[in-house]
């Protein structure tokens, strides 16, 4: 391991979020519903959802390198399902709402895809 200014522990997507709610927890995350209004939380509540998506994904058996697909629009429940996957080292595979439900079968059959979340 190199010393130095260097950190010793591995850089996980999800540790960006845990440092995001422990050093700026309360710090507003504005974001827009797909049914219009503007949804308010915060760091911390943000990071604290995404566990809670890590932990169901645990009791399904989800293991590291498994792929879950997502097919849902960019909303604050998008943000909490992306870090939840990462949480427990899944591969997020994100899915074009916008493709017709063949191209979503068959991409999601080629990719071998565990799970898939929906948020349309």
């Amino acid at each position: 391991m190199f010393r130095g200014g260097m950190q010793d522990w591995p850089l996980r997507v999800h540790s960006i979020l845990d440092h995001a709610a422990r050093a700026h927890g309360e710090q507003e995350v504005v974001t827009r519903t797909i049914e219009g209004p503007i949804h308010r939380t915060n760091y911390a509540e943000v990071a604290r959802r995404a566990r809670q998506v890590s932990a169901a994904l645990n009791r399904l058996g989800v293991e590291q390198g498994d792929r879950i697909g997502t097919l849902a629009w960019n909303t604050y429940r998008y943000l909490e399902i992306w870090y939840g996957i990462a949480g427990v080292g899944a591969i997020y595979h994100t899915l074009n709402p916008r493709l017709a439900e063949e191209q979503i079968a068959f991409i999601m059959n080629d990719a071998d895809d565990r799970l898939l979340f929906t948020d349309l």
